[in-house]
């Protein structure tokens, strides 16, 4: 018996479910949760593929980019991510069967890239017009004064705000058990109705999330504070 069992019988709290099977049960999840690191790991990349591609559209001048990212942005952020994987995985079957675990990581990809987008967008405008003028005035052409001067500086500021939505990617992830896709929500449903322990495994799936989560905070941190830590050696 638990420590936390234990206390719960030395409180004489009768509580309805069985704590105990919380370590018995807890390792039956990793499958499911190294597959649900797959699908938010491929989900980001692609992510940023998009909103990467998109911050630049959306910030031309051309109306034929900013037209169009300006679009896609207003539709994903303005639509549940839910809605998007189901128009993946079941309104596109007219056209084309997409498996399961690839219409997952397309609709978090596509629904996180404008989200990132923005983000993107955001940090690359907060960059001082003056820094692009100077490198061009000195003979540097638009895209290598944008690789090798704003968008090192952009990155910096995004990191922040693109660490909550890597967070954010990892809880949406959870969205693809409703097309049966077997991560750690819809583990944890069968193992639930199975043993009849919902409460159980529910708090199981609940303490993985948290684990992933704390993990991907800490190490977003890391890196706050290694490109602070350049920053001053830069300016020293």
């Amino acid at each position: 018996m638990t420590n936390c069992a234990k206390g719960v019988e030395e409180l004489n709290i009768d509580l309805p479910w069985d704590l105990s099977a919380i370590p018995e049960y807890f390792f039956f999840f990793k499958d499911a949760a190294l597959l649900t690191l797959q699908i938010t790991t491929l989900g980001i990349i692609v992510g940023l593929g998009i909103g990467l591609m998109v911050a630049f559209a959306k910030i031309s001048h051309h109306k034929i980019f900013n037209i169009p990212a300006s679009a896609y942005i207003f539709l994903i952020r303005g639509t549940p991510l839910l809605l998007q994987l189901w128009i993946i995985y079941y309104g596109l079957t007219a056209i084309v069967t997409i498996p399961r675990f690839p219409s997952a990581v397309m609709a978090l990809g596509i629904h996180n890239g404008a989200y990132i987008a923005e983000i993107f967008r955001g940090a690359i405008q907060s960059i001082d017009r003056g820094q692009m003028e100077a490198a061009q005035s000195i003979g540097m052409t638009y895209p290598k004064a944008m690789r090798r001067i704003i968008l090192p500086q952009a990155f910096k500021r995004a990191v922040p705000p693109l660490g909550n939505q890597f967070i954010i990617a990892l809880k949406d992830s959870s969205l693809a058990s409703t097309i049966a896709v077997h991560e750690l929500l819809l583990k944890g449903r069968q193992l639930g109705s199975s043993l009849f322990m919902y409460m159980e495994m529910l708090i199981i799936v609940g303490l993985w999330y948290l684990i992933m989560t704390t993990v991907l905070t800490y190490g977003v941190s890391v890196i706050e504070k290694r490109l602070q830590v350049s920053d001053y050696r830069s300016e020293h």
